[in-house]
């Protein structure tokens, strides 16, 4: 089902580039974002540049992908939230509840420009996003682990969406890796990999996905992104209790993710909290290259979301990487 509600203002959008234009200068873009990424640490020094109060109820923010001045946010809307049953029902550890797939496009100042439902039924979780240069991939799933899920193609000029293919699992994620052309896909809790070879349509090829178990346990991954030649960046969350009735501490993190191996590449903490104390990482993320290393765009709190900026240097310990290449 697919139903579109535009805003008024809609003349006044930014149109996207042509694939062909586009592509190449957003595949470069991925590379050097990945390979900034490997020289964040621990004590990397974020700064706060912007607070932008979101101009619309947002939900449950999942991904977020940024084309030029535009975001687009996927956000599951919960209606009747899932109940767990009191012993396994068909290989089920909770009802599917009820609700409503959004994938919202806004402009920077928090301004609704665009809102798509997808979804059908209890399928109605979408997750996080990638731009792979001309489409958004996006996957809406049960709210439950070990479920079943439908792919998207969506146009982020018409905000029309085509469905690719159904999956019997919960994909939290998905990456489009365009230098081999295939779709890589990650299951609830990031526990498993998916990945597909696609065709020339880019759909996907009737034969079973190939499925690697992820070896990293640091992070729950939220968002992912395709980061150029093979690799994906993921952001997320860990949960930490000291007894199963204290209070939690969430921790955020990134990973930069091997798509070949399935192994985490360079895996670092992103200690940013907001005011009142969710973790950055909590919902969706975008990163891009900034003058002296890197932007980041989170959205971590729910219905009421504020859209948080922060740069971080990463030119000197970049330059110092280059010379003792050299």
């Amino acid at each position: 089902m697919l139903s579109v509600r535009l805003s008024a203002s809609m003349i006044a959008v930014l149109a996207v580039a042509a694939p062909d234009a586009q592509r190449p200068r957003h595949a470069d873009t991925r590379s050097v974002v990945a390979d900034r990424v490997r020289a964040l640490s621990r004590d990397s020094a974020w700064r706060q540049v912007a607070a932008v109060p979101i101009g619309f109820r947002t939900f449950h923010p999942q991904g977020m992908v940024k084309i030029g001045d535009t975001l687009f946010v996927s956000s599951v809307e919960v209606r009747v939230p899932t109940k767990r049953f009191a012993t396994p029902q068909a290989g089920q550890d909770r009802d599917s509840g009820e609700g409503v797939g959004h994938l919202f496009k806004m402009d920077r100042s928090g301004r609704l420009i665009a809102d798509v439902t997808l979804g059908e039924g209890s399928v109605y979780h979408p997750g996080g996003l990638d731009f792979d240069g001309r489409d958004i991939w996006v996957p809406v799933a049960e709210y439950r682990p070990n479920s079943r899920s439908i792919v998207y193609r969506v146009n982020p000029e018409t905000m029309k969406a085509a469905e690719i293919f159904r999956f019997d699992d919960h994909l939290g994620a998905l990456v489009r890796d365009t230098d081999d052309n295939t779709l890589h896909g990650v299951s609830w809790g990031s526990r498993r990999f998916y990945r597909w070879t696609l065709d020339t349509r880019g759909t996907a090829a009737p034969s079973r996905p190939t499925r690697t178990i992820n070896s990293s346990h640091y992070v729950d991954y939220q968002d992912c992104k395709y980061a150029g030649r093979h690799r994906m960046l993921c952001t997320g969350v860990t949960e930490l209790r000291q007894s199963a009735e204290a209070p939690p501490f969430r921790l955020g993190g990134l990973e930069l993710v091997d798509l070949v191996q399935g192994r985490p590449l360079h895996q670092v903490p992103v200690l940013l909290w907001t005011p009142s104390g969710t973790d950055m990482t909590h919902n969706p993320v975008w990163i891009e290259p900034s003058d002296t290393g890197l932007r980041a765009y989170f959205m971590p709190e729910d219905d009421r979301s504020t859209l948080y900026i922060f740069e971080v240097d990463t030119s000197a310990q970049v330059s110092g990487d280059q010379s003792r290449r050299q």
